[in-house]
């Protein structure tokens, strides 16, 4: 153990991020890290700085990836509509990739940090509300594109979804969820697309 030179930084961090999605910010120990990264503290210390910018560059990493899946499934949809519909069915397909944990790992932050951490609070608000931007910005396009009405409020559209996705990311925590989970996906798809204006 102890390799301080030479790690690489990319596998440590995916490492990291992995054990905090699980064990949450305050569910995991130095020693939790120590065993998963093969790193003394100070190693872990001289890299990162401490616990908390560790956690703070996992769950960065995290959204980045989480916004990238996103982009790449809207960007293969025929439509804006189809994209936020396709995205979501891809979070029903929970039995087809594990993940550490079930839950989104922002919200699952949200949850269990702590309101005096106002730094970590601040950081993972900021992530939320970045997806949050993301979605308004399809449904803004859905309405350019003529799928949506003038009328429609794109950034109270993205709102409904998050929180849509939220829950539906917390019931998948829930022991012999998965088809109940993909069931409930398959709904708020549908329900996106029945939004489009009729040709």
């Amino acid at each position: 153990m102890g390799r301080q030179a030479g790690y690489d930084r990319g596998k440590v961090l995916a490492q990291a991020q992995a054990l905090f999605w699980s064990k949450g910010f305050l569910g995991t120990s130095l020693k939790d890290l120590e065993t998963a990264l093969d790193m003394r503290p100070g190693s872990i210390y001289a890299a990162f700085g401490s616990k908390e910018a560790l956690f703070a560059e996992a769950l960065k990493s995290y959204a980045q990836h989480s916004r990238e899946a996103f982009r790449q499934t809207v960007a293969q949809a025929g439509s804006p509509l189809a994209g936020l519909a396709a995205h979501v069915r891809a979070l029903g397909c929970v039995a087809d990739n594990r993940p550490p944990s079930q839950a989104c790992m922002l919200v699952k932050t949200m949850l269990e940090t702590p309101p005096d951490n106002a730094d970590l609070l601040g950081l993972t608000e900021t992530l939320i509300q970045s997806m949050e931007a993301a979605f308004a910005e399809m449904f803004r396009q859905a309405i350019q594109t003529g799928e949506l009405p003038q009328t429609a409020d794109p950034d109270r559209l993205a709102s409904r979804l998050q929180a849509e996705i939220f829950g539906l990311r917390t019931y998948a925590q829930r022991k012999g969820s998965d088809a109940r989970v993909a069931q409930m996906a398959e709904d708020i798809a549908r329900d996106i697309e029945a939004l489009r204006v009729a040709a």
